[in-house]
């Protein structure tokens, strides 16, 4: 088995340390180590985290490999850094039975960049009327354990309490896209100034948080686990921060775009910062950033959500809601919550890979950096800094918010296992 040495890495952003690894474990780490036939990389002092978790996802295959296929989106995922990611069912067809999410399971083993654990559908085609095939799934050769209906939300209140009961028999968890429907037909940017001045149709922070409030009642009421998905305002943070303080199982994820990103920037019609939930207020973008630092918003996730050019090239009110995210999610991490000096590295360990890991039960994954651990690791430069070029993304799509926007940190080297899947900022 081939060894590993990486020199001088800051582990979770502390004093330089060696990192051995042997075949696919960590063999070692502290001061001075030695192997005999290592290959050394130099890491002079960057940063080195366990491989980033990401807990939303969407990889487009079946159906729609325009956009993206397993195998871009899991070297796109290792372009930024990730060792294991989550793949929403949003599929065509859609991954609501046993077959397709195996299906994805095994494109992602097959790919060799990224872990993938397909997301199964809470309902039937994700149309909210009957529940899909939660224990087949579960129990497949993908063992499913996050449900989702993202993109729609699970809106009836009794299919969404018959979700909750179903998963707690095996410890499952449902990921809830909160978003009341009849609140927002029509809805183009969040409800606000901006939306009034502009004309479009708004997305009132209310339908997130009425959905919000619901849920972590019921998961309450049944003693079950809720996830939610992509939280956007300021409200839904004090309803999860209300929810956790009376023991209520829910955990919540925030994405990079709604760290950094506000409505204000829709005034140019530039489809590209088109998304659901919207962007939304600056208020709202620091009660976010605020709630990631104090641990009531537990992780981020990325929503990366590809579009082919024709999908997104197009007036406002036509083009497809969503961005990709993988390639920039850690730099926009960087950007808001570390050179801010709300997290350190550990906290960005612990956000963006201990607890997703947790959260979906991916075996292996988020793992502390030591010796026995599984080697799966990121590198990463965060003195650097540069503008983003989506011409050099890894993803079959390139609709990202940040084009031509500086922003800090790189991921120079990424392993999965202990093989190298990035190296010196390039995919093996």
């Amino acid at each position: 088995m081939s060894k590993t040495l990486i020199r001088g890495a800051k582990v979770l952003g502390g004093e330089p340390q060696d990192v051995l690894i042997d075949g696919a474990v960590v063999e070692a780490v502290g001061r001075n180590l030695s192997a005999e036939g290592a290959e050394v990389v130099e890491a002079d002092g960057k940063v080195l985290l366990p491989g980033l978790v990401d807990l939303h996802t969407h990889l487009r295959e079946p159906g729609r490999e325009d956009s993206e296929t397993v195998l871009t989106g899991t070297r796109a995922a290792a372009s930024g850094g990730y060792t294991n990611v989550f793949a929403m069912a949003n599929t065509f067809p859609v991954a609501d039975t046993a077959g397709v999410v195996e299906q994805v399971w095994r494109l992602g083993q097959e790919s060799g960049y990224c872990d993938v654990q397909p997301i199964g559908a809470v309902t039937v085609g994700l149309e909210g009327a009957k529940l899909a095939e939660l224990g087949a799934m579960h129990e497949s050769a993908a063992g499913v354990t996050v449900f989702s209906d993202d993109g729609k939300c699970v809106h009836d209140a009794v299919i969404m309490r018959r979700a909750l009961e179903y998963v707690k028999a095996f410890g499952g968890v449902v990921a809830q896209h909160a978003q009341e429907p009849r609140l927002t037909e029509g809805a183009q940017m969040n409800e606000g100034v901006v939306s009034a001045e502009l004309g479009l149709g708004g997305w009132p922070a209310v339908a997130e948080e009425s959905i919000v409030a619901r849920d972590v009642l019921l998961a309450e009421h049944v003693g079950s686990r809720v996830h939610i998905c992509h939280l956007s305002t300021a409200g839904s943070v004090e309803i999860v921060r209300w929810a956790k303080s009376r023991g209520i199982d829910v955990t919540a994820e925030v994405t990079p775009h709604h760290l950094l990103l506000t409505d204000e920037l829709v005034r140019s019609y530039d489809p590209v910062y088109k998304v659901n939930p919207p962007l939304r207020t600056e208020r709202d973008v620091m009660a976010l950033r605020e709630a990631l630092a104090d641990g009531t918003i537990d992780i981020v996730a990325t929503d990366h959500a590809p579009h082919p050019h024709e999908d997104k090239d197009c007036e406002w009110a036509a083009a497809a809601m969503g961005m990709v995210g993988l390639e920039t999610a850690l730099s926009v991490v960087q950007a808001t919550m570390v050179d801010t000096g709300l997290l350190d590295w550990a906290g960005v360990a612990d956000r963006m890979s201990f607890k997703p890991a947790r959260i979906g039960q991916a075996t292996g994954h988020g793992r502390p950096v030591s010796a026995g651990e599984p080697a799966n690791l990121t590198l990463v430069d965060a003195a650097y800094r540069g503008q983003v070029d989506p011409a050099g993304f890894a993803s079959r799509s390139r609709n990202t918010p940040y084009e031509g926007r500086e922003l800090p940190g790189r991921v120079t080297h990424t392993w999965l296992r202990g093989k190298a899947t990035l190296v010196d900022g390039k995919l093996t």
